[in-house]
């Protein structure tokens, strides 16, 4: 299904980016990355939170691609690959696992998104 593009505006740009090219987006502090499937990254001056606030008012029901794992990581669950609790990581991955993104999060957070993607199984 195709979607339409986020737009992104701030005060010097704006950015159109298809939901689907998003891998995930990570903060540090009032400062947001966006990272792309090709590996490409994208700096904002705003937190996390505003970013999912965005993602939200464009996306409506659509917004449940996008799961916020703890304080600084919005993932993209299509590209879920791999979780390792013990490890305290995940791999991102597009399904031809061409780019791969490991990320570290914590053992709860970890564990509470392992739960959600097994719940939906189970429905």
């Amino acid at each position: 299904m195709k979607r339409s593009p986020i737009i992104i505006s701030t005060t010097n740009e704006l950015v159109r980016v298809f939901p689907e090219r998003i891998v995930y987006i990570c903060s540090d502090g009032n400062y947001s990355t966006m990272v792309l499937h090709d590996e490409s990254e994208q700096l904002f001056s705003f937190n996390l939170s505003h970013f999912q606030q965005i993602i939200e008012r464009q996306m409506k029901e659509e917004a449940a691609l996008f799961i916020r794992i703890g304080k600084s990581l919005i993932i993209n669950r299509e590209y879920i690959y791999k979780i390792n609790i013990g490890k305290q990581s995940m791999v991102l991955a597009d399904m031809r696992i061409e780019h791969t993104f490991t990320l570290s999060a914590s053992k709860e957070a970890l564990r509470q998104l392992k739960q959600l993607l097994e719940n939906e199984i189970e429905s």
